[in-house]
Formats: C-alpha cells, sequence, structure tokens
C-alpha cells in the first residue's frame, strides 16, 4: 500500500485491466484499475490519477518489474495521496486474468446473493399482501427480515405503527414528529445519511398518504431498499382494498340515510333494501344518533372526509359489536349519522349505553354523541335524526363527560343553538359584549373570559377567582373594570343572566 489509505473503504463495483493513460473516460466508477504502467507517460502522471479520482476509480494496482523496478515516481504517489485514491504495487509478477476472475467472481456471487435476498422478499410481501395482512404484522416482518426499527407515520408525521426490532421503543419514538419534520427527502426511496432514515413513500392510485421509515444507522444494502418499497406497496393494498371495501357499505348506507332525511317522499322499496342490509326498520323501535368530532370546535367548523370515514368506521364497528343494527354513513361535512333499529321488547337505553360506550372507546379521538326521539315509524325517521344533529351542534360547545345528550340536556344552550342564526339573537349578542370585546381586542385583556368565569360559576366571585387563577382582590378590580366598560352592574342578576346569554351566543359563532 503506497498511497490514498483514505479511501480504502470504497465499494469495488468492478476490476479492469488497462494500460493505455486516457482510459478514464472509459470507466463508469467503482472500478479497481490494473496495470503495469508500460503505456504511461514520464510525465502527466498526476493528471492520469486525477482523472481516474474523479470518474470515481475506486483503487490503483501498479505490478512493478515491467515499467519501473523498484517504485512508482513520486508524482505518482503525491497525486494518489492527495486524491485519497489506494495505490498497491505488486513487487512480483502477478496473473491479472487471476485477479479478475476472483474479484468478479466475488461481485458476480454477491449481486447473485442480493437477488436471490429480493426474490424471497418479494414472495413473503406479496404474501402478505394477498392474505390482506394488517399494518402491524408487515412491519412486524420489515423489522424481522432487515433487523431494523420501523415506523408507519403519516405525512403530518403523526406515528401510525411501529416496531422496535427490539430496540427501545421509547427512544425510537421520543419527539418523532419534530424529528420526521426536520428529515426530507426529494425521491419516492431515498436514503437520508444526516439521520441515519431510510425512508420511502406510501400511497396508492396517486395519492400518498404516508411514510415507511426504516432506523439504518449505516447505508443499507440493496435488498433493505426492497424490503422497505415492497413493504410499502403492501400497506398501500392493505389501505385501498379496506377503505373501498367499508366505502361501498358505508355509500350504501348514505344514500339510505340522505332518502330518510329528505324532503321529498320516500322511496318505496326504501323499508325492503334497508331490511337486505340487516337493518329492519318496520316494528322497530328506530332512534337517530348525530356523532361529531370534539376536534371540529377547535378553530374549524368541518371536520375532513377522512376524519368522518374513519368515525363511521368505528361507529358501525360500535353497532357490531353490540349486534344492534344500525344505519351508519356520513351525509354532511359535520357528523357521522345513524339510524338505530332496536326491537321492539329491547330497551332503547340499555343499548344506547352500550352503543355509545363502544363508540368513546372505538373512536381515534375524542367524540360527542347526540341522540333523538325514539320513533316507531319510518316516516318520523327524519326528526329523530335532525333533533340528534341540533342536539349534538349544542352539546359540542360544552361536552362534559355524558355518555350521550339528548334534547333535555342542552337546555339554554340547546335554544340559543336553534336560534342561531336570527339576526336579532345575533344583535342583542353584539349589543351586550361590544364594548368588552373592542377593549379586549384594543388593549390584549381578558376580561371576557372573566366574566364567563363569573357566570360559569352562578355568580360566586370567590369560584370565579379561582377558576381565573387571580386572587380575589385583582379578580375584583377586573369586575370593577368590566361594569365601567359595560355600564352594568354585576350585582343584577338579569344583568349576568343577560350577559351570560350573549357569551353562549357568541359561543356558537357566525
Amino acid at each position: 500500500m503506497v498511497a490514498g489509505s483514505a479511501g480504502l473503504s470504497r465499494r469495488v463495483r468492478w476490476v479492469h485491466v488497462a494500460e493505455i493513460a486516457d482510459i478514464a473516460p472509459l470507466l463508469r466508477g467503482g472500478e479497481l484499475v490494473l496495470t503495469t504502467g508500460v503505456m504511461l507517460p514520464d510525465s502527466g502522471l498526476a493528471r492520469y490519477v486525477e482523472e481516474l479520482a474523479a470518474v470515481g476509480c475506486a483503487g490503483l494496482i501498479v505490478e512493478l518489474g515491467r515499467r519501473w523496478r523498484d517504485d512508482v515516481p513520486a508524482a505518482l504517489v503525491t497525486a494518489a495521496e492527495r486524491h485519497g485514491l489506494p495505490l498497491v504495487t505488486l513487487s512480483e509478477e502477478t496473473k491479472y486474468v487471476a485477479v479478475t476472475e476472483a474479484v468478479v467472481g466475488l461481485i458476480v456471487d454477491a449481486q447473485l446473493a442480493e437477488l436471490r435476498a429480493a426474490e424471497q422478499v418479494h414472495e413473503t410481501f406479496t404474501a402478505l399482501t394477498v392474505a390482506g395482512a394488517e399494518p402491524a404484522e408487515v412491519l412486524r416482518e420489515v423489522a424481522r427480515t432487515s433487523g431494523l426499527p420501523v415506523v408507519l407515520e403519516t405525512l403530518g408525521h403523526d406515528v401510525l405503527a411501529y416496531d422496535a426490532a427490539g430496540h427501545d421503543p421509547v427512544t425510537l419514538l421520543d419527539d418523532w414528529a419534530a424529528r420526521s419534520r426536520a428529515v426530507t427527502v426529494t425521491e419516492r426511496t431515498a436514503y437520508h445519511a444526516g439521520s441515519g432514515w431510510l425512508i420511502t413513500i406510501v400511497g396508492a392510485r396517486g395519492a400518498d398518504w404516508g411514510r415507511l421509515v426504516l432506523v439504518s444507522p449505516e447505508p443499507p444494502p440493496h435488498r433493505h431498499v426492497v424490503v422497505a418499497e415492497r413493504a410499502a406497496s403492501a400497506l398501500a393494498v392493505h389501505r385501498l382494498v379496506a377503505r373501498d371495501r367499508e366505502s361501498l357499505e358505508r355509500q350504501t348506507h348514505r344514500t339510505l340515510l340522505a332518502q330518510l332525511l329528505g324532503q321529498s317522499p320516500q322511496a318505496p322499496d326504501l323499508g325492503a333494501r334497508a331490511a337486505a342490509l340487516g337493518v329492519p326498520l318496520e316494528r322497530r323501535q328506530l332512534i337517530g344518533m348525530a356523532i361529531r368530532p370534539v376536534s371540529v370546535l377547535q378553530g374549524q367548523t368541518l371536520a375532513t372526509q377522512e376524519v368522518l370515514r374513519d368515525l363511521a368506521e368505528a361507529t358501525a364497528l360500535a353497532g357490531r359489536r353490540v349486534t344492534v343494527a344500525a344505519l351508519v354513513g356520513v351525509v354532511d361535512d359535520t357528523s357521522v349519522r345513524a339510524l338505530l333499529s332496536v326491537p321492539m321488547t329491547v330497551g332503547v337505553e340499555g343499548v344506547l349505553r352500550k352503543v355509545a360506550r363502544e363508540i368513546h372507546r372505538t373512536a381515534a379521538s375524542a367524540v360527542v354523541i347526540a341522540v333523538g326521539t325514539t320513533v316507531t315509524s319510518t316516516s318520523d325517521v327524519r326528526r329523530s335524526l335532525g333533533e340528534a344533529a341540533h342536539v349534538a351542534g349544542a352539546a359540542l360547545r360544552a361536552p362534559g363527560s355524558q355518555l350521550y345528550h339528548r334534547l333535555d340536556d342542552v337546555r339554554l344552550r340547546g335554544l340559543l343553538h336553534l336560534l342561531r342564526e336570527d339576526e336579532r339573537v345575533r344583535a342583542f349578542a353584539d349589543r351586550e359584549l361590544g364594548p368588552l370585546l373592542a377593549r379586549d381586542s384594543a388593549q390584549g385583556s381578558r376580561l371576557v373570559e372573566l366574566l364567563r368565569c363569573l357566570c360559569e360559576n352562578g355568580g360566586n366571585k370567590s369560584a370565579a377567582a379561582a377558576a381565573a387563577h387571580l386572587s380575589r382582590t385583582a379578580y375584583y378590580q377586573q369586575l370593577a373594570r368590566i361594569e365601567q366598560v359595560l355600564g352594568v352592574s354585576l350585582e343584577d342578576p338579569e344583568s349576568v343572566l343577560s350577559l351570560y346569554v350573549a357569551l353562549l351566543v357568541h359561543e356558537l359563532g357566525p
């Protein structure tokens, strides 16, 4: 070993015997060049090495004795060291054909092993795809095959599933979202050396929905890339098949629910079609339900279709687990609607408790469940479903901890929700709270919040101060400022009531 030891870790892709000086343009990179030097010029050796290094040559081996007897020229050594190109000299005559046969044999054997491994990976993940394997099972096979931790995440960097491959899962998932956001790749499958992640995009039909991440501290071999890509395909197919199968059922249910909610006369075969789906409507107790994600309240009025679709599946699953017949579908952009069909001899309340409990347990996030009046005729179903939607909208503003809500539970809030579009109600709220809202907006104060604490604690100032996290003295001073801004007395029950109604109307939003 004469020079260029810094490049000894380079991977040898091929071995090539070359005597001419201008061989570099004929190379593709990764070649180990064997030469005796007989055709190399006395001058220009530095350029010869520079060109080899520029095309990615893996190394240079020179047999001594034909051109140079004891050592290669210093210019060759200096250039090789400067470019980190391994330079090896052989002091005895060597059969280069034996070298090429040995090296090429190793390379071909390695490539064949990779092909066999890739074929086995294809067979394994094809079998998983055909069997409809769940994501957890696919990730378990990825971890077993590669020996690496693997994580399936959404494009929003939420972890859907993972297999730590025997490593500490807490360490694997610690601050995952922030770490993942910092790792971006431009190709569908790529290795990010900085993070040590092999990433492949997961999706189908041009609709990408996630990323599969293999934690690989070292650059992964080709078989690991194959594992990642085949696993991503299996996950995409599973989601596509599962969604298509379920969406067909949900679409049928949605059509029937839309007809039950419609203004036009119901189709004469509606009862038969519902019964064919296992949901009889004749001589049954029919209860309308509305299920809304609590997250809808967080700065938006509409839920995404994906959230509602998942919630519909959770609701349908809850019905199956309780063994109650139900139509379940997404008929608008705010909630999932369900119509429970309960035999006349079965107690409704018990069924509702079981279904609601299962929905809360199965849903991916917190939800509000509202229930309409129990009816026995399909002509009254529209009223029950509409009532449930109305109750859900009112209860969403103060979800509480109830399993489900009825009209009796929302009381004043429910009435205001019903009247929320009335301009006179909006004008009343603006009149009552306008100066306070303007003061908070202009000065960054929190007077509206402090007033709400007083109203929600029934006028009890001590309890309100505790809820506002203020001392009683400081809170009383803020109440005096509210009275001054609004020109009212907070000792007057009617004033407090009017302000509380205005606050509830203001919470309902536009």
